[in-house]
């Protein structure tokens, strides 16, 4: 039976996807760099970070269960600058593609600059993808919304934007980047369930 991925958002960069009892979590951050946001602890099966910046890859957040289920997750990582000049800013930031239950899903990391014709082609049938959209550090609004126009992913996530609540200053919030979506679907959860019948929608997951 195929169960779908839940798909939860805890903020920033941060998401925590579930299949089969399976959790993996990508790009736990410390919230010490980010004014405002509560304190990460989570557990999970197995953790992937985009690249080493404490934003995205604070593993000492994460408490691993050491479960004896087997991953449903394949997971295929594509390598990309995390600036708009070749990594020589910022260094390198690596989407990861991952697989379960006949689901592709994107996390983007902190991409700083359009994709290359094999890196979209490689990113194209999507179901799902997490897309920074604040700037500054990463692709802005514009830039995001024309990487999944190229791709055209069912679902887009927002992710890495400031809120009234919390961020990093330098950052933008979502709007402007919802302001060019058609399509925007507002959760008060933090989560929902992604399946092959998910409807095609931006969706803007709550943080708690």
């Amino acid at each position: 039976m195929n169960e779908g991925i839940t798909i939860t958002f805890l903020g920033h960069a941060c998401f925590k996807l579930t299949c089969r009892k399976f959790s993996l979590l990508l790009d736990p951050y410390d919230a010490a760099m980010l004014p405002g946001m509560p304190p990460l602890r989570v557990r999970a099966d197995a953790v992937l970070c985009s690249h080493g910046h404490d934003d995205h890859c604070f593993t000492r957040a994460v408490t691993l269960s050491g479960t004896a289920e087997s991953s449903p997750f394949t997971v295929t990582a594509i390598e990309c600058p995390h600036d708009d000049a070749g990594g020589r800013k910022r260094g390198m930031n690596k989407i990861h593609i991952l697989e379960a239950e006949g689901l592709r899903v994107a996390h983007f990391g902190d991409i700083g600059c359009d994709l290359t014709d094999a890196q979209a082609q490689a990113l194209s049938g999507l179901d799902a993808a997490m897309i920074p959209v604040g700037g500054y550090f990463t692709v802005d609004a514009k830039q995001a919304d024309a990487i999944c126009r190229r791709i055209a992913p069912t679902v887009v996530i927002p992710m890495h934007y400031r809120t009234d609540r919390a961020g990093l200053p330098e950052i933008g919030t979502v709007e402007p980047f919802l302001a060019l979506r058609r399509d925007v679907v507002r959760y008060e959860s933090d989560a929902f369930l992604l399946t092959k019948d998910t409807p095609r929608q931006t969706a803007v997951l709550t943080q708690k």
